[in-house]
């Protein structure tokens, strides 16, 4: 195990294109999320429903405590400390889950301390489905509302308008995004670009603005209004929504074209258009209720709008893309049933496509834009999500800095305690908006990981139950060869749960057809701990006489299983013939009864029948090939 970055899961090694290349490439993916937070960050801070007269020395207040926020949660915290934990070169939380947990092995053997790593890992992964719908709403919507700048008699057109760009952008998925993200890093830089201008030249008006770079006018303004100061900082906070990417999408850059983007391109460009916000308000107070838009001179709002849905959409597409990587990843680590997953590209393993999710997220985000029916409304949904995400992210990181890179005791506490307390807050100050929607994202989250622990845990008794019942494979095989059934030409796959175990297709094939196929493969497919697994340990394999091999194939939760290729490695490997048009894979499909899930309540016993039903078909999650494949069913 390493703690740095290495090649990418896009297969092309996409870090040795250039560290140019690679920082183009992060601030098309990694920072349309937090890059189109000015839209509705800065605006909501002003909200007069927060109770704060507006005044310059709030202004000032205001703006002190966003840069400093960005510097202390996004810069420090993630750039500086959570980047460095990458999982043989990968990030996001169950990628960090797995870290910590492979950092505490051997070091802390406590049943607890596993339950409670696992636990900060699902519930991480589970906010992010919350911020999955909230993100494509609330950026699309705010980039549209621009247009009521220009012409308040195009405010009935916002809503339909962000509904048909919502569907245009949900039905592009299947198409997969390497063409598209090719323009991306372009488009924002041009974003970026823009923001810094146009917030540069609205400081030059007000110079004054720059004040609220002492950090003492956050201090005060918090101390001023001790009462209003938790809903403030529940507005606060949108300007780091989108800092988590920063880490979730580590594996397809490195680390170290995410931090020049962050420190040379979004965060100075981020933070003057916040000042120039900032200054735009001060001299003229009336630009409260947009202040984005209404930095730029009327002949400029049309463009400005297209521009960012442009940036808007972008920030959208990332999101969707870390729920499809998410839902595979928990696919392959056991906290999800298998879906169909598509590969839209030849050469980028992490360009896939998972239908089921996208058409769901597509219909809870429509549902919102039309329920909120604007910027502001669904900003109250917003932010308690990813707040809890980082207390996770923060708890995790802490475990790693302490058991697998050997760090102070006391500098991680004091490092863990203060950025805990400084999540803590903003989870406190987003609770507040818990009653005005934020029991959306929470429900969300909460479903989710009902839907995790309870397939989990079927899954686990299912696998005891069939133990139980399972006969030893080499003595099998030895009673066969005693009274050896009839062969027949080409090789059999028998896909297996247990690598000593007889594999209940093959008890089924005999029983049935009362042949053997003259070469006999029963395959154990593994997931691995890690994001990749290394060639030369992929396939293991034994050879139990009489043409049967139990073979073992490794892969990692980065990795989509492909058993023919399995299979076509462990050829060459021990110099076996397997022609492909001569070989059937043979399957069975599982169903729990009842009796076999102790402990789990009526509901979540439903719950997991349903999911069992529903879960895709083995041939499309380990790549099988249709016209040699043979399915039988399992009841345990």
């Amino acid at each position: 195990m390493n703690t740095t970055t290495s090649s990418s899961p896009t297969g092309a090694a996409p870090h040795a294109a250039g560290g140019a290349g690679l920082m183009m490439a992060a601030l098309g993916v990694v920072f349309g999320d937090i890059g189109t937070s000015p839209l509705y960050a800065f605006k909501e801070t002003l909200n007069p429903d927060h109770g704060v007269a507006f005044s310059p020395d709030a202004v000032l207040g205001l703006l002190s405590l966003i840069f400093w926020g960005l510097m202390v949660v996004v810069s420090l915290k993630y750039v500086v400390f959570v980047l460095r934990a990458d999982h043989d070169g990968e990030g996001g939380i169950l990628a960090l889950q797995a870290l910590a947990r492979h950092a505490a092995e051997g070091t802390d053997t406590r049943p607890w301390m596993w339950k409670v790593l696992g636990l900060l890992g699902l519930v991480g992964a589970a906010m992010f489905y919350g911020d999955s719908l909230i993100t494509p709403a609330i950026s699309v919507l705010s980039a549209v509302e621009g247009l009521e700048v220009e012409a308040h008699a195009l405010k009935p057109f916002v809503i339909p308008i962000t509904l048909l760009i919502l569907i245009a952008l949900f039905a592009v998925q299947r198409l997969g995004t390497e063409a598209v993200g090719k323009v991306f890093g372009p488009v924002m830089l041009l974003w970026f670009v823009v923001l810094g201008v146009a917030g540069a030249l609205q400081i030059v008006k007000q110079p004054q603005v720059l004040a609220a770079l002492d950090p003492s006018r956050a201090i005060g303004f918090l101390v001023t209004h001790r009462a209003q100061s938790l809903a403030v900082l529940g507005a606060v906070f949108l300007a780091f929504t989108g800092g988590e990417a920063l880490y979730a999408d580590m594996g397809h850059f490195g680390a170290r074209p995410i931090r020049l983007a962050w420190t040379f391109i979004a965060m100075p460009g981020l933070a003057l258009n916040y000042f120039g916000q900032g200054a735009l308000v001060l001299g003229n107070p009336a630009a409260v209720d947009n202040p984005f838009f209404r930095m730029f001179p009327a002949w400029a709002v049309v463009p400005m709008v297209v521009l960012a849905a442009m940036a808007t959409v972008i920030a959208s597409q990332a999101v969707i893309s870390g729920a499809f990587s998410l839902t595979a990843q928990a696919m392959r680590m056991g906290y999800l049933p298998r879906m169909r997953v598509v590969q839209t590209s030849g050469s980028a393993i992490g360009q896939i496509y998972v239908p089921a999710v996208n058409w769901i997220l597509m219909v809870g985000v429509l549902l919102l834009v039309v329920g909120f029916r604007s910027s502001s409304a669904l900003s109250a949904a917003y932010g308690i999500a990813v707040s809890i995400t980082m207390v996770t992210t923060t708890l995790l990181a802490g475990v790693v800095a302490y058991k697998l890179w050997r760090w102070n005791r006391v500098a991680v506490l004091v490092g863990v305690l203060v950025f805990a307390a400084i999540d803590l807050t903003f989870v406190v100050a987003n609770s507040l908006k818990v009653a005005e929607g934020g029991w959306l994202t929470l429900a969300v989250a909460v479903f989710m990981m009902v839907i995790f622990t309870t397939w989990a845990k079927g899954r686990r008794l299912g696998l005891q139950a069939a133990e139980a019942n399972q006969l030893p494979l080499r003595p099998f095989i030895e009673s066969l060869a005693a009274s050896m059934p009839h062969r027949v030409r080409g090789t059999a796959v028998f896909l297996n749960g247990d690598a000593d175990s007889v594999p209940h297709a093959l008890l089924h094939n005999l029983k049935h057809n009362q042949v053997l196929h003259e070469q006999v493969i029963t395959l154990v497919v593994q997931p691995s701990a890690t994001p990749r697994v290394d060639a030369a340990h992929r396939i293991t394999a034994e050879d139990l006489g009489h043409g049967v091999w139990s073979v073992v194939a490794r892969h990692g939760f980065m990795e989509r299983p492909d058993v023919p290729e399995f299979i076509r490695i462990f050829a060459y490997q021990k110099g076996v013939a397997c022609e492909s048009m001569s070989t059937s894979y043979f399957t069975s499909r599982a169903s729990v009864i009842d009796a076999h899930l102790p402990g789990m309540n009526p509901v979540r016993r439903a719950l997991f029948g349903w999911l069992q039903r529903n879960a895709g078909r083995a041939s499309d999650y380990f790549q099988l090939p249709g016209n040699r494949l043979v399915e039988m069913g399992q009841r345990t």
